[in-house]
């Protein structure tokens, strides 16, 4: 169920977020609702009522093609 309401997130929680699993730099994509890990993962986080979801087990794993 995807919420109709969207949320920014500052520049300064994005400066100092950092992916759990990797430590790498995370990046905000606003139209998937998605925090995405720059590192070596790659993983991607939910943001749940504008609040991220910064925990491996929630992540999804980036499929190889």
């Amino acid at each position: 169920m995807k919420s109709e309401e969207t949320y920014t997130l500052s520049q300064t929680l994005l400066d100092i977020l950092a992916c759990p699993a990797c430590k790498g730099k995370i990046e905000h994509i606003e139209a998937d609702e998605k925090l995405v890990c720059r590192g070596e993962c790659q993983r991607r986080y939910p943001i749940r009522d504008g609040i991220p979801v910064m925990l491996i087990d929630e992540a999804v794993l980036p499929t190889k093609e």
